[in-house]
């Protein structure tokens, strides 16, 4: 099922297809509370904030703030806020279609 899209070309085959399991477990998913469940049970609880802070610090570059107050805001570094934004800009659009579901 690799796209060669979203699967960075230095992923290694076994990786890749590490990554397309992982992304059809969450796709057959059909409510919140399974996906929620099924995170905690995948996730460390520090991968799990640093995933929920990296989404937040996308949605504060998304409304234009700046970069110092949403590191202050979210405990992120700048370095990660200007990660997170470059992915929001110029990545595969998972964090703008994320995003986009969140406003409707």
């Amino acid at each position: 099922m690799t796209s060669g899209k979203v699967v960075p070309a230095d992923m290694s085959p076994e990786t890749a297809t590490r990554f397309d399991e992982l992304v059809e477990a969450f796709a057959r998913l059909r409510n919140a509370e399974v996906v929620a469940a099924f995170m905690r049970d995948l996730c460390t609880s520090t991968e799990l904030d640093a995933m929920g802070q990296r989404l937040q610090v996308a949605r504060l570059v998304d409304e234009g703030v700046h970069y110092q107050e949403i590191s202050r805001r979210t405990g992120a570094s700048t370095a990660t806020v200007t990660r997170v934004a470059q992915w929001l800009h110029h990545g595969e659009g998972g964090y703008r279609a994320v995003l986009k579901q969140s406003r409707r």
